[in-house]
């Protein structure tokens, strides 16, 4: 991976460089963002609502080394065009491309984790290439295509329970749990299904963090006694990292979302880690202080 530069979306942990990619924004209704907060006290926090009162939300993903390994988290909306979960058309992100720009292929990712398994955080899971064989989807130029795992040689490590979820969707949960960012993956042996608790490398473990869905992931990274924390979806816009109780009506087990964001703030301010938002706008990274009067205050990085 090339060398850290100054510029806002690379970061070092101890010895680790950590660099943001993004796969673009798009943007949803701010109401469902903030769930049941009433209008009166969100809507002056959210500078960016367009005229049918949706917010711009961040797709920013992960990039580092550790242990000889090239490890991306999160994937994206990807580019398969589907565009039924969201409120607003993105139908290709730039994930690839901004890979491209630190001098990366797809080969060259040897781990993919993912938080969980909506379509915005895994459409870059897989992708459709052009086949040799015929009876396949055709492109706009009548070629046959074949879906397949974008990063061919990478482990994809995703928590058992997310999988059968994702897998075995209800009527709330499949227009975002799509089957073509899936499959491939199993066909292709490289699923790593995970338990809980996991330690990736020696320097970046998967833990529970429940709440914006039942088997919902966050990562931890350390390196030379410093932390940064990869908190997924446990929220969409910065004050949701400040205040507890404002929880996502996306969050699907919402008091234990309530619980999950207050242990790992309270984690990231002990530790003072480096943490990095999905949601945010780009690059999501910022750390969480503490007023004098003992409030949680968001600092972008």
């Amino acid at each position: 991976m090339p060398p850290v530069t100054d510029t806002r979306d690379k970061y070092r942990v101890g010895s680790l460089e950590l660099v943001v990619l993004s796969d673009g924004t798009f943007r949803l209704d701010a109401g469902a963002v903030f769930g049941v907060v009433p209008r009166p006290m969100w809507e002056p926090v959210v500078d960016d609502l367009d005229e049918h009162h949706r917010t711009s939300l961040g797709l920013n993903c992960l990039l580092l080394q550790s242990d000889g390994k090239t490890v991306l988290i999160e994937t994206g909306v990807g580019d398969k065009g589907r565009k039924s979960w969201q409120a607003s058309p993105l139908e290709q992100g730039n994930l690839l491309s901004d890979l491209a720009a630190h001098g990366l292929r797809p080969e060259d990712v040897d781990i993919v984790i993912n938080t969980h398994l909506h379509a915005d955080h895994c459409g870059w899971n897989t992708r459709y290439l052009r086949a040799e064989q015929g009876g396949l989807p055709a492109d706009e130029e009548g070629h046959d295509m074949k879906l397949v795992a974008t990063f061919p040689r990478a482990r994809y490590f995703i928590q058992r329970g997310e999988w059968e979820a994702a897998r075995h969707p209800n009527e709330r949960t499949r227009a975002t749990y799509l089957a073509e960012n899936l499959t491939p993956l199993e066909e292709s042996g490289r699923l790593e299904l995970v338990e809980g608790e996991t330690r990736v490398t020696s320097e970046v473990v998967i833990i529970p963090s429940p709440g914006h869905t039942e088997h919902h992931a966050s990562v931890v990274i350390t390196s030379g006694g410093e932390a940064a924390l990869y908190v997924g979806d446990i929220a969409q816009h910065r004050v949701q990292l400040e205040r507890t109780a404002w929880v996502s009506a996306f969050d699907v087990l919402p008091l234990v979302s309530l619980e999950t964001k207050r242990r790992l703030m309270e984690r990231a301010v002990q530790e003072n880690a480096l943490v990095i938002s999905v949601h945010l706008p780009f690059p999501g990274a910022g750390r969480m202080t503490m007023t004098p009067e003992g409030r949680r205050r968001w600092q972008p990085l």
